[in-house]
């Protein structure tokens, strides 16, 4: 399985030593490159490099969702990629890269590259239209937290993969990407949303893990209004997701949800 490797270790349990071999997910770093310039070092887990990278650049302003793009992947000596070269025309190329901020991003923080409080605000306005169009049965709710989970087949063999996955109003499951960070799975299923020309047509995203402000924000961006995790809420994704009009659910799991913003308008 890609984004797996097998390591050796000895297992103390029970007062008895055993040698066991256990499937990891690998974290291996991806730089991004813009026109053949360095843009960012992101730790990640191999599989959906170009999603990765369309979702990151389209999350911080950099390409649009019609934007011409070309990836060039550099594979090292075991095969994976360890470079991947964005081709973007000058002229479309957002206000995002001008910023000329650090982007070193490690599998546990998508945002430790910023350089101001500025840099954390959001510049347009609130979804709170799209909320209104559909309102979420919790029992729906849970079946595509369900389908989520049944096909995180990376998790499933390590217990140590982040999952997520983008849904429509009926149901259907649009994307659904793995990866050791939270955010970079949030970015490979935004990317791969755009590459498939379905980002208007998600609008609910399941969330394995826990919700900070990195997640809401990149969920504002793609106009996606509903967000549902299986674990608990910063305090500051929960202002974000009221301010920007996002519906966040979250200690989703053993039939229960706890929903934080914009609920009553859009959860029965």
């Amino acid at each position: 399985m890609k984004g797996v490797s097998k390591y050796e270790g000895i297992l103390f349990k029970g007062g008895s030593i055993t040698k066991v071999v256990d499937p990891l997910t690998i974290e291996h770093a991806l730089q991004i490159d813009i026109n053949d310039k360095a843009f960012t070092v992101v730790m990640q887990t191999p599989g959906d490099e170009i999603d990765l990278a369309m979702g990151l650049l389209f999350a911080e302003d950099v390409i649009g969702k019609k934007t011409s793009i070309k990836f060039e992947p550099h594979l090292n000596e075991n095969g994976l990629i360890e470079r991947l070269n964005a081709i973007i025309p000058v002229d479309q190329i957002g206000d995002g890269y001008l910023s000329a901020r650090s982007l070193l991003s490690v599998s546990s923080c998508g945002i430790c590259g910023k350089q101001s409080l500025e840099d954390l605000q959001i510049q347009e306005g609130s979804l709170a239209a799209d909320i209104n169009q559909h309102k979420w049965n919790t029992t729906e709710l849970f079946k595509m937290q369900a389908q989520m989970n049944d096909n995180q087949l990376n998790y499933k063999a390590t217990g140590g993969c982040h999952g997520a996955a983008a849904f429509t109003v009926e149901g259907e499951m649009l994307a659904l990407r793995e990866d050791i960070g939270r955010h970079n799975a949030m970015d490979k299923v935004v990317g791969s949303l755009i590459q498939s020309n379905n980002l208007a047509q998600a609008k609910i995203i399941t969330f394995s893990g826990r919700l900070s402000y990195e997640i809401v924000s990149k969920a504002f961006r793609a106009k996606i209004p509903t967000v549902m995790a299986v674990s608990a809420p910063s305090t500051l994704a929960i202002d974000f997701a009221k301010e920007y009009g996002i519906t966040l659910l979250a200690f989703s799991r053993n039939g229960k949800t706890t929903c934080y913003s914009n609920c009553k308008k859009n959860v029965l």
